[in-house]
């Protein structure tokens, strides 16, 4: 009988969850559902604007062909997209955990220090950068403040040139230079999922481990980042697609620019062209962290 009725509350509980949930999935289903399945079916049609609406006619892979062979700059454009990927993303990952340690000690201040750290996503966002930039004509959603700053320091041609680089690496540390303000700046979402993942840590550990003997390093790596195993996945699934899709990306850009052109076959191909790649980059870095690091730290 007892059973019975625990198994009635845990139904009654399904029943109200579905509920709660309902409006959430018919929203994702017309507002997101919908619209992918139709940015599909552009991809592979010739889409016109006409006083009747949209005109759609099958054209298989043309658009395809289009961004591959003869747009001169889309592939320029995803191996651009990818390099800086490539080298964003763990500067992203190592400041952000390295801000979250620091913001997670006892200190006076703590609190305020970490509403500084998250002040970036505040004014980055659409309505307070707008409020904040109205006296710009141009319509700015994405602040670039690093290459003035970061190139008004030093030289780094000459820095390149004295130690006998190749001029292509000095480049290369140009383009990382030019890149560390917005990087830093794109570490408080990050920093504050990490916070809220230490937080989650038993304190006991660090206390065995204290009377273990045990090194603030090798608590680090033996307790900290082991606990944090789930939390890093979702800072770093959150992370790649905060940098393949920010609007100063390049493919981004050519992709609405087709879109406001109208020619909405060219840009859905482009798009959906570039979201393979992306999937294809976030499975490759997610399989290498769950086979090096979550099968070894469970």
């Amino acid at each position: 009988m007892k059973q019975k009725k625990n198994r009635g509350i845990e139904a009654l509980k399904a029943r109200y969850g579905w509920i709660c949930i309902t409006p959430w999935i018919i929203g994702l289903v017309l507002f997101f559902g919908l619209p992918i399945i139709q940015s599909v079916c552009y991809s592979f049609s010739d889409v016109a604007l006409t006083t009747d609406g949209l005109q759609t006619s099958f054209v298989g892979i043309k658009n395809f062909k289009y961004i591959f062979a003869q747009n001169a700059d889309y592939l320029d454009y995803i191996a651009e997209a990818v390099i800086q990927f490539f080298y964003s993303f763990p500067v992203i990952m190592i400041v952000s955990i390295i801000l979250a340690i620091m913001l997670n000690q006892k200190f006076k201040g703590r609190i305020f220090f970490r509403a500084l750290y998250f002040l970036p996503v505040i004014i980055a966002s659409g309505a307070v950068l707008s409020v904040v930039l109205t006296s710009v004509s141009e319509g700015i959603s994405n602040i670039e403040a690093d290459e003035s700053v970061a190139m008004a320091m030093f030289d780094v041609d000459d820095i390149v040139s004295s130690l006998g680089l190749p001029q292509k690496m000095g480049d290369y540390f140009v383009i990382v230079i030019d890149g560390i303000m917005n990087m830093i700046w794109n570490c408080g979402v990050q920093t504050v999922l990490f916070i809220s993942g230490m937080q989650t840590i038993p304190s006991l550990l660090y206390e065995v481990s204290r009377v273990e003997g045990a090194t603030k390093w090798e608590e680090f790596w033996l307790i900290t980042l082991p606990m944090l195993s789930r939390v890093i996945v979702l800072v770093a699934v959150f992370t790649m697609v905060e940098l393949m899709t920010a609007q100063n990306n390049s493919v981004m850009r050519q992709a609405y620019t087709f879109m406001q052109m109208q020619y909405y076959g060219e840009g859905s191909a482009m798009l959906w062209s570039y979201f393979i790649v992306i999937g294809v980059i976030m499975a490759a870095v997610l399989g290498l962290y769950n086979r090096l690091c979550m099968k070894k730290w469970e």
